[in-house]
């Protein structure tokens, strides 16, 4: 189903004040903007709100008239504010190490047309996906990391965000640490996906931890990545159940889909505009209408998107 409107959207978030809520919704009818689609939140512990709106508009004003004429709500309310083209794609970067579920996962919905983003590069520490990323198209940056070149590395890593023009870095079951300043350089446009419910298991192995608590339901976590490890404000989580007689590779298994499904579920809603950082935790507001319908048809599916091999070298290793 391909989206033959345009569908604006408008995020904002300022101090809690009564009255917000009313004047923004009349500012955009009174310029001809028809809402679709509306969501807030007032945080009550952190005296802040948080709003957004998805809406057409119906008698051509423009993004850019519309942001010209919000200024004087966004001096009154003390704002943060954006309007974007939910059409628009945002450019991402991928990192992967040697586990490729997540990465296979997103390659295919990009394909498909099912994520809003333009991949703009893969970066790893390994050569494994190499074809595959290739193969789609999508340039590869094989960049070795030790702790003799971590500085170096990272540095190269910035370079190829900043000239690729990334908004977003996805790590993709990246198994590398990121030093305090590349997290503070692109704090709040790096996401994570941790293969426990956090906060349980942080750090390596957890489904080696879980297996060893003798949980009954396994989890993942997908969340902004911060200086502190594993401990990032949550976007998006889920789980599922296990019992007494399976296995740390069973676990593994089990893990994979929920992993994948997570971390797509978080760029989803990162890319619609729908997270918002509060404090040490997220808003996340439920997805728009038409919000999930993919660009192609099934027929030009077919012919773009290509199925991704797992390196059968994957295979080893996999209750890290």
């Amino acid at each position: 189903m391909t989206k033959t409107k345009n569908n604006y959207v408008l995020r904002v978030t300022c101090p809690s004040i009564r009255g917000v809520t009313a004047d923004i919704t009349s500012f955009l009818s009174s310029r001809g903007c028809n809402i679709r689609d509306s969501a807030q939140f007032d945080d009550e512990s952190t005296n802040h709100y948080f709003m957004r709106i998805t809406f057409r508009s119906e008698e051509g004003q423009s993004l850019e008239d519309l942001r010209k004429e919000f200024q004087p709500l966004v001096d009154k309310y003390k704002m943060e504010f954006e309007f974007f083209d939910e059409r628009a794609k945002r450019k991402v970067i991928l990192m992967v190490s040697r586990f490729g579920h997540c990465l296979n996962d997103l390659l295919y919905r990009w394909g498909i047309g099912a994520l809003p983003i333009d991949i703009v590069g893969v970066i790893s520490n390994h050569l494994d996906f190499q074809k595959v990323v290739e193969g789609h198209g999508i340039t590869y940056h094989h960049i070795k990391v030790t702790k003799e070149n971590k500085a170096e590395a990272e540095a190269a890593q910035m370079r190829i965000v900043r000239e690729a023009g990334a908004e977003l870095i996805v790590l993709a079951r990246y198994m590398q640490i990121l030093s305090d300043e590349m997290c503070q350089q692109m704090s709040g446009r790096i996401i994570n996906i941790h293969h426990s419910f956090l906060p349980s298991f942080k750090g390596g192995s957890p489904y080696k931890q879980a297996f060893e608590r003798g949980v009954k339901l396994i989890g993942a976590t997908s969340h902004f990545v911060t200086a502190d490890l594993d401990e990032g404000p949550i976007i998006e989580q889920d789980i599922v159940r296990i019992t007494h007689a399976q296995s740390p590779e069973d676990y593994v298994s089990l893990g994979r889909d929920v992993e994948s499904q997570v971390l797509a579920r978080a760029i989803h809603a990162y890319v619609h505009g729908r997270v918002f950082m509060n404090e040490n935790k997220t808003i996340v507001f439920p997805p728009s209408p038409d919000s999930y319908s993919s660009e192609l048809s099934v027929e030009m599916s077919a012919s773009r998107a290509r199925f991704a091999i797992v390196p059968k070298c994957l295979i080893k290793n996999w209750c890290r």
